[in-house]
């Protein structure tokens, strides 16, 4: 029905009781040859117009949770003697095709992080024309699409940068059962189980890797789609060719359907604790306090069974 590397599908917290997360890690950051490794270098091109000249880095950059990052943003003036206190650097989130969220600003140096960002984010500052930044302690919310802004005066030019995550998509849905989910309550749902909605992009990555999946379920841009890999007549028929079906954008109070999460590399480690008998998840609860942990979250067992590579054959 479904590939092996996806058969981790869990319907609901009794199947991991067992499964515990340790206490956090001290968040390091990625070596600085790997941070080397993954900027993309980018090509200032001038003019003689006077404007600014914005380039940033094609396609993405890519680090997990945790990590740092490096999102690359170059320009060029002319004249080259403009006061840099004049500069201004502005960087944004697109969280939907006409919504930003403001990320980072900077004028000479005066500079605000904004949001979840602060603390976070911060100037590379490797050399004149440089309005790259650096986030550090990356979360699961941070994927996704920025805006690197630079105004001079009257003149102004944009480029942008994508930001992805290493990390693996998992179908989800409660022990209520199936199609119990609003938009919202998808959104909570992932939340509770340490990961976000999939992107669209995230999940048809996860199809190509081989994740069928029959049931529907929410994306984070509110649409609801299902990977097929093994066309069948009980997901929506044999003759029809495989791939992403999407639903398109459904109602996201009244409408129900499962969830698609997306989590990413745990700053904790995920172990299996032998018990000489069976136990309940109340039972299993109290035997992980006891061990200095907690039981683990679905997100979390997939994070330790893709970056763990946890194998245990035990059901739990």
């Amino acid at each position: 029905m479904f590939s092996k590397q996806h058969r981790l599908q869990i319907s609901g917290e009794m199947f991991f009781a067992v499964f515990i997360l340790t206490s956090a890690l001290s968040v390091s950051s990625l070596p600085e040859d790997l941070i080397e490794s993954r900027r993309r270098v980018v090509h200032v091109l001038e003019d003689e117009t006077g404007a600014v000249i914005v380039q940033t880095a094609p396609g993405k950059v890519v680090t997990h949770r945790g990590g740092s990052i490096t999102l690359p943003c170059r320009f060029h003036h002319e004249p080259e003697n403009t006061d840099p206190a004049r500069i201004r650097i502005k960087w944004t989130k697109v969280t939907d095709a006409l919504q930003f969220e403001d990320v980072f600003v900077a004028l000479g140096k005066q500079q605000r992080v904004f949001g979840s960002y602060r603390g976070r984010v911060f100037l590379e500052r490797a050399g004149p024309g440089d309005a790259s930044v650096i986030i550090q302690n990356v979360t699961l919310e941070d994927y996704g699409r920025y805006e690197c802004e630079v105004t001079n005066d009257m003149e102004d030019d944009t480029g942008f940068v994508n930001l992805d995550l290493e990390g693996v998509v998992f179908p989800y849905y409660p022990r209520e059962g199936r199609y119990k989910l609003n938009y919202h309550q998808a959104e909570d749902a992932c939340k509770h189980q340490d990961a976000i909605l999939a992107s669209h992009s995230q999940l048809h990555k996860a199809w190509l890797e081989g994740l069928d999946w029959c049931n529907a379920g929410w994306l984070e841009d509110g649409s609801v789609q299902y990977p097929i890999s093994h066309p069948r007549d009980q997901c929506g028929r044999k003759d029809t060719p495989a791939g992403v079906r999407n639903y398109g954008y459904r109602h996201k109070e009244d409408e129900r359907y499962d969830a698609f999460c997306f989590t990413s590399k745990l700053n904790g480690k995920v172990y299996f604790l032998k018990r000489f008998k069976k136990v309940n998840y109340a039972e299993a609860v109290k035997a992980c306090i006891r061990d200095g942990s907690a039981v683990a979250k679905v997100g979390q067992l997939y994070a330790a069974w893709k970056f763990q590579l946890l194998d245990r054959c035990e059901a739990v």
